[in-house]
């Protein structure tokens, strides 16, 4: 039966649990982000809520739409599955600083009695330390990234929903950790050199064009079971490879180009800034 092209738009499958997941936690951060206001209006703008909010319906969107229904029959829609759950959700919600709204956002009762705990454990201090470090971030995304797509691992995901939920959580947790030091969201206090921020997303690039370009010129299908599956629109499966690769390479490469080119400028203009501040500051100093 050929499929209608309609259905890549229309063909939704809305999971309750994820759902209501995602409404509970927007309501919770809605909820600090309005007690915030009273206090720091400056701090949170309107647009850190609705980048928040944004990211929540990314995630939406790519565990229910079309995106979710054709990823077991067309790579090309896992791709792009994948591609909101690591380069579009994650960096909204990590602009939307979640971590203070989040915890307005609960009842005192349970921050008193959970979080209070936790926030003086030396454990989860050093893993805090830990993961706010750019080498550790970079790994565990790139490795993860890479690590997901091998054949076999891929394969193994396909075959079990327990498991290829794991994998949407992996790619998930580990691109908050790696936009996190790019954001450097509030309250967070960066800890590094700012220029490694730059090096941080190209070589991550590096990583993403090395795995599109294997999709698309490697010149056989990697992962079979899109071979075995019935074909939607009648799409030859490697050709669907090749155009599953090309969406990573085209895309991936701008989520990681754009924030080192716009990090880059801004680096320069502010250097230019403080050399002309000293400048004119010298320059009055030797008029006296």
């Amino acid at each position: 039966m050929q499929t209608s092209w309609l259905s890549l738009v229309s063909d939704w499958d809305i999971p309750p649990a994820v759902t209501s997941a995602l409404v509970a936690v927007g309501f919770i951060y809605v909820r600090g982000w309005l007690a915030l206001r009273r206090t720091r209006p400056e701090t949170l703008p309107a647009w850190r809520l609705l980048s928040f909010l944004a990211g929540l319906v990314a995630i939406f969107v790519a565990v229910s739409s079309p995106l979710d229904t054709y990823s077991e029959t067309l790579l090309f829609m896992h791709m792009a599955q994948h591609f909101v759950l690591m380069s579009v959700a994650p960096p909204l919600i990590v602009l939307g600083c979640p971590s203070v709204p989040m915890l307005r956002g609960l009842p005192r009762s349970i921050v008193r009695r959970i979080g209070g705990p936790l926030f003086r454990s030396s454990v989860v201090h050093r893993a805090q330390e830990l993961f706010s470090r750019l080498p550790f971030a970079w790994l565990a995304m790139n490795l993860t990234y890479v690590g997901w797509h091998i054949p076999r691992a891929y394969e193994f995901a396909l075959a079990s929903e327990g498991w290829h939920e794991l994998e949407h959580f992996c790619f998930f947790m580990t691109s908050i950790l790696f936009w996190w030091p790019t954001v450097q969201p509030w309250p967070s206090q960066r800890r590094f050199n700012s220029w490694m921020i730059i090096p941080y997303l190209l070589t991550s690039d590096l990583v993403n064009t090395g795995l599109s370009a294997f999709l698309c010129f490697s010149g056989r299908l990697l992962y079979p079971s899109y071979a075995l599956v019935h074909r939607p629109f009648g799409l030859d499966a490697l050709k669907d490879q090749i155009a599953a690769g090309a969406f990573m390479w085209v895309f991936g490469s701008v989520v990681f180009l754009a924030p080192a080119i716009y990090l880059t400028a801004r680096f320069l203009t502010n250097g230019r800034l403080i050399d002309e501040k000293t400048g004119l500051e010298r320059a009055r100093a030797m008029a006296q």
